[in-house]
Parts: C-alpha cells; structure tokens; sequence
C-alpha cells in the first residue's frame, strides 16, 4: 500500500488561513451584535423587566399577569412547556406561600437584542431569596423572554425559558 506523503507547510499554510477565517467572523459577528442593540431598546427592556419584577416583589398578581402575552409559552427546565393559565395559577400559589420569594436581577448579565419587526429577546441571571429558619435562601437562575411590542408601545412577554434550576 502507497501512502501519500503529508506536506507540514501546506497544512500548517490550511490551518492558518481557516483559523485567520474564524477569527474574522467572529470579529465580524461581535461588531454586529453591538451595532445593532440600542441604547434606546435596552432600557426600554431593562425598564419592562423592572416593572414585572417589583410587582412579583410586592406580590401585584394583577401587575404581573399584565406583564404577560395569553399566547404564553413557558418553558421550564424542570417543568416543562406552561401555558399562560398554568403559569398564572403557578405564580398566585407562589405568592400566597410563606416565606415571600423576592427577585433580584444580578448585576450586568441583562441583555437585550432586538428582533426585527416583533421586539426583543432579554438575557439574564436572576435571584431569589427568602428567609427560612433565620436564615437567607438563595437560588441563582438563568433566564430568556421574548417580548413582542404591542399597539401603543406596550410590552408583553411571549416566551419564557427558565434554565439552570
């Protein structure tokens, strides 16, 4: 059996050019992703997620439920597919439980992209404490919503996932 005998400057000349290829994508791709997410969407998102949250903090279901689509589709990881009904009844037995879960989006892992002619897909990492037996409770989550822009600049959620549990 003939073997073909390998060239090292040819396959080093390869692999040089296709990583010069990835890494100009991925530049590429990097500028793209910063070009297109406004200063303007962000906080308006940012503004939106705090809204939904201060009134799962201060226990508003009639707050929260308008924060959400009645098209809604949950998905949790641990729980599956949800629809906005289930999703409702989850949140009002939440909210009657002791002790009180209260939300906190940790600190520069929100972001926000745009999504053209529907509105934006929120990222983030979130936190729930509580207090149990004098002592401080938390769960660190991770979390994806679509919010679709309504007639009359409003907001609602779409889709959830929730990850990480």
């Amino acid at each position: 059996m003939k073997t073909k005998k390998i060239r090292p400057r040819l396959v080093a000349r390869q692999a040089l050019f296709i990583m010069a290829l990835l890494f100009a994508g991925a530049g590429n791709a990097k500028e793209r992703k910063v070009a297109k997410t406004s200063p303007e969407l962000y906080k308006e998102i940012a503004a939106q997620d705090s809204i939904m949250f201060a009134a799962y903090n201060r226990q508003d279901i009639g707050a929260l439920k308008a924060c959400f689509s009645t098209d809604l589709e949950w998905f949790q990881d641990n729980g599956g597919l949800l629809d906005y009904d289930t999703v409702v009844k989850n949140f009002e037995g939440i909210l009657k439980r002791e002790p009180k879960l209260n939300r906190q989006l940790v600190k520069g892992s929100l972001e926000v992209h745009p999504i053209k002619n529907y509105g934006a897909v929120e990222t983030g990492i979130h936190q729930f404490r509580h207090t149990e037996n004098g002592k401080e409770e938390l769960g660190t989550f991770k979390f994806l919503m679509i919010w679709k822009k309504m007639e009359g600049n409003n907001w609602r959620v779409t889709r959830v996932v929730s990850y990480d549990h």
